[in-house]
Parts: structure tokens; C-alpha cells; sequence
């Protein structure tokens, strides 16, 4: 069964609440064996549109990765989230 990720592109709108959806985040990764690839760090835009933040979190399969989304503790996260930053979600299976 293939691995799955999620691929993320965030824009914070407030940095000082920001690490709040982390902590809040860490016991649903932790859950689900979120293992995280890329987290933040510098890029070059090629083509088309950017965020400030990119964040790629690899998981078992897609399954793992789809009930680690839907959980009741990171979609309180995810709530946090939604008030400090705007983002592009997606989950996708690997090759």
C-alpha cells in the first residue's frame, strides 16, 4: 500500500498564534505517526502561486492520513488554525 502525504501551503496572518494550532496539532501527528518531510523552510517559486509556508507530512497510507485529518483532536487544531492562517490542503497517495 502506497504511503500518503499531506501537502500543505500556508499564509499566517497572526505568527503569535501560530505555535497554539502546533501544540494543538502535536497529539493528532503523534496519534497517526505523522512523520514530517518538510516543514517551513526556504524556497524559489517556478510557476504559479506561493505561500509563505509549505509543509509536506508523510503517513502510513491514505487511510492513515485521512483519519488523522478527520480526528476530533486535529480537527480542534484545525479550528486554531482557520482563525490565524489561510491555507491549500490536499492529501495525495504516493507513487
Amino acid at each position: 500500500m502506497p504511503k500518503a502525504y499531506w501537502i500543505v501551503r500556508v499564509s499566517v496572518r497572526q505568527p503569535e498564534r501560530y505555535p497554539d494550532y502546533l501544540a494543538a496539532a502535536r497529539p493528532a501527528f503523534e496519534k497517526f505517526g505523522a512523520r514530517f518531510i518538510v516543514r517551513g523552510g526556504p524556497f524559489e517559486l517556478m510557476e504559479g502561486q506561493a505561500r509563505e509556508r509549505n509543509v509536506v507530512v508523510e503517513f502510513a497510507d491514505r487511510e492513515t492520513a485521512m483519519a488523522c485529518y478527520r480526528s476530533a483532536e486535529y480537527q480542534e487544531a484545525k479550528a486554531i488554525r482557520q482563525q490565524c492562517a489561510e491555507a491549500d490542503f490536499i492529501i495525495v497517495e504516493g507513487a
